[in-house]
């Protein structure tokens, strides 16, 4: 007889984890120790289930590096004696932690699932209830001892998506996500449906190591039309930042204006690393397709593909965190490191 998978449920904060007050009617923090009276059905799931909870749960607005490391550091203590880990986080920043993880976790081999909802679990109406369960059962998932998914995912309205692919599209759906560049790894429906052939693969035999260091001296600069030189010049020729990530139009495209791509070839040649990422929410940067990005890819500006803006903030404040050498920095962030680009 397999022995039960056993699962760590960790909450960081957020609606799902929020009850209405009997008296107030106001929002306050569930108590998890008492999950198993409000849902019953989780006596039901084929696995063992332990909680732990952050001593202050936080809104996910105030979510930061530090709560990142404090998930990664919980998961990696716990690493050998529990099968799978539920991250119960508020869905405004769930891309970006579940971005930050992945880069976070070198050489996961087990199920890291975040989750949340749009409505706290006590509502009539909630989402809560759906998500949680089939994210413990996702995190449960296992063929003869070896789990199913090993990657860090995202559980929101019957999908199972890529956590490092996806992006909070709407703040008011279930459908809260999607990720518009790589397919979901599962589905909930009558069956469990895994698309196996899209799950990531990692080294076999190869010791989880955690990667806490992110640094935090990034920025993100929005293209627009009209865009002052005075802005530009101030954030590209700021000390302070290490690292640039310019959202761009298209396929990678940007004012060729002269001051403009000066401004971009002196930070570069200061050291300053700029990545290309499209503001589109779906496709790809492909600088050299049009004019307007040729000259971006001459003066060594580094292409984010097709990478999301949450994964590309997280990759480069984890690339910068492990101090990656600066003639190997480009290599480096065009490669995908945890299936976050194609």
């Amino acid at each position: 007889m397999t022995k039960q998978p056993h699962i760590l449920l960790i909450y960081t904060g957020g609606t799902i984890g929020m009850v209405k007050d009997v008296e107030s009617g106001a929002l306050k923090a569930f108590d998890f120790n008492s999950l198993l009276v409000k849902i019953p059905e989780l006596r039901l799931l084929d696995c063992t289930i332990e909680t732990i909870s952050f001593e202050e749960p936080i809104d996910s607005s105030n979510m930061n590096p530090k709560y990142w490391g404090d998930i990664a550091t919980i998961i990696e203590e716990n690493y050998e004696d529990h099968d799978g880990f539920v991250v119960l986080h508020g869905s405004d920043t769930m891309s970006y932690s579940a971005s930050a993880l992945s880069f976070m976790l070198e050489n996961l081999a087990k199920p890291v699932i975040f989750t949340g909802s749009q409505l706290p679990i006590g509502d009539l109406r909630t989402d809560a209830k759906e998500n949680l369960i089939t994210s413990i059962q996702m995190a449960s998932l296992n063929i003869e001892g070896i789990p199913v998914i090993r990657e860090v995912g995202l559980y929101f309205e019957y999908k199972l998506y890529r956590g490092n692919r996806t992006t909070k599209l709407n703040a008011e759906h279930f459908e809260a996500f999607e990720s518009l560049n790589y397919p979901h790894l599962a589905e909930s429906g009558v069956h469990l449906k895994v698309n196996s052939e899209h799950l990531w693969r990692p080294t076999p035999n190869t010791e989880l190591i955690l990667r806490t260091a992110m640094d935090t001296n990034i920025g993100v600069l929005k293209l627009f039309p009209g865009i002052s030189r005075p802005i530009c010049e101030a954030i590209l020729t700021s000390k302070l930042i290490k690292g640039l990530i310019i959202e761009t139009y298209g396929s990678g495209n940007a004012t060729s204006e002269p001051w403009f791509i000066q401004l971009l070839k002196d930070a570069i040649s200061n050291g300053l690393h700029v990545i290309n990422v499209t503001q589109c929410a779906g496709g790809s940067v492909n600088m050299g397709q049009y004019e307007t990005s040729s000259q971006l890819k001459l003066i060594g500006v580094i292409s984010g593909k097709d990478i999301t803006i949450e994964a590309a903030i997280a990759k480069l404040m984890y690339l910068l965190g492990e101090n990656v050498a600066e003639n190997e920095f480009k290599t480096i962030f065009e490669r995908s490191l945890r299936g976050e680009m194609s």
